[in-house]
């Protein structure tokens, strides 16, 4: 049954508390702006042709009626910037952290994609390597997703000095090797729970090696440096997000002296070295490899991916995201920072 309501003779009540059965819906009264009523009283509803949306009269002006549609699933993954490495006999750089799951998303809201690059490498002892930046995705609806930078590598130590221990991040970074003798640890840098994992100590007993620590990685932790060989880097973790496995996020190698150096995890880590280490990777989020007897390598900048059912793809993007298909998926993959609007 349709019930209509014929307002042209005065104003029609229907009483408070009252039930309207069926499955169907209300049509609510429309027109332009001009059409608006001219006394209208503190409640009243309709939906306004020209600004193509509800409002209603507050008892002082007539102000807009939220009517945000239904969000959809999508995808993501965001790993961050890469720690740089050390300087001389160092440690390597720890991974960007890496996250993926699912969220949602509102049609015609703008979320903004950020990707963080990765830090530089340390060209004195006196510092450690450079924190990665970080990578995000924020926007209307969801706790802004952050994954942190790797952090940066510890330079070798002719001193007790904290530059020598890796740095915290997404992954941690490697400690940097000893040069003065003893028991004297050069811890690694912690990883962020959900992330990444630790960077690996460097070397501590003697004074002829000088090894320093792998960079953790996302799928494991640095490797440790001994008399024999610096630490590697941690390996990172693998996603198909894109339509086929890729490894991201992996630690930088520890740099040596005279024993070997530590080789990059999978994932972009790069490698150590007993002269300069080698950057990560780029776009993987991979640590810098820690250095011999020079600079350490940079980390490499990180990557945000989004995936969403085709039938939900606006087309609407900044940041020139390389989009591809995957079946019924649309598959946008930022390599520098952007938006997408649902």
């Amino acid at each position: 049954m349709t019930a209509n309501i014929d307002g042209t003779t005065g104003i029609d009540k229907v009483q408070d508390n009252a039930t309207v059965s069926g499955t169907g819906g209300f049509t609510f009264p429309s027109g332009t702006t001009a059409q608006r009523p001219v006394s209208p009283t503190t409640g009243v509803i309709r939906y306004n042709t020209d600004e193509s949306t509800f409002e209603t009269y507050d008892g002082t002006t007539w102000v807009t009626v939220d009517t945000q549609s239904y969000p959809y699933d999508v995808e993501y993954l965001s790993v961050a910037g890469g720690g740089g490495g050390g300087s001389t006999y160092s440690g390597g750089g720890g991974a960007g952290g890496f996250l993926t799951t699912t969220t949602s998303m509102y049609p015609a809201s703008v979320y903004t994609i950020t990707v963080g690059g990765g830090g530089a490498g340390a060209t004195s002892k006196t510092v450690r390597g450079t924190t990665g930046s970080n990578s995000s995705i924020a926007g209307y609806g969801i706790a802004t997703i952050t994954s942190s930078g790797g952090g940066g590598g510890g330079s070798g130590i002719d001193a007790v000095s904290t530059v020598a221990d890796g740095g915290p991040g997404g992954s941690g970074g490697g400690g940097g090797g000893n040069a003065i003798g003893g028991t004297v640890v050069t811890s690694g840098g912690a990883g962020t729970s959900g992330q990444g994992n630790a960077g690996g100590t460097g070397e501590t007993n003697s004074s002829s090696y000088r090894s320093g620590g792998g960079g953790g990685g996302a799928g494991a932790a640095g490797g440790n440096g001994s008399a024999s060989a610096a630490g590697n880097g941690g390996n990172g973790s693998a996603s198909s997000i894109t339509g086929s496995s890729v490894t991201y996020a992996g630690g930088g190698g520890g740099g040596a002296v005279v024993s070997t150096a530590g080789s990059g995890g999978t994932g972009g880590g790069g490698n150590g070295s007993t002269t300069t280490g080698s950057n990560g990777t780029v776009n993987l989020g991979g640590g810098g490899g820690g250095s011999g007897n020079n600079n350490g390598g940079s980390g490499s900048s990180g990557v945000v991916v989004l995936k969403l059912l085709t039938s939900n793809y606006s087309g609407t993007t900044t940041g020139s995201p390389t989009v591809t298909t995957d079946g019924s998926y649309t598959i946008l993959q930022y390599t520098s920072s952007g938006t997408y609007t649902a």
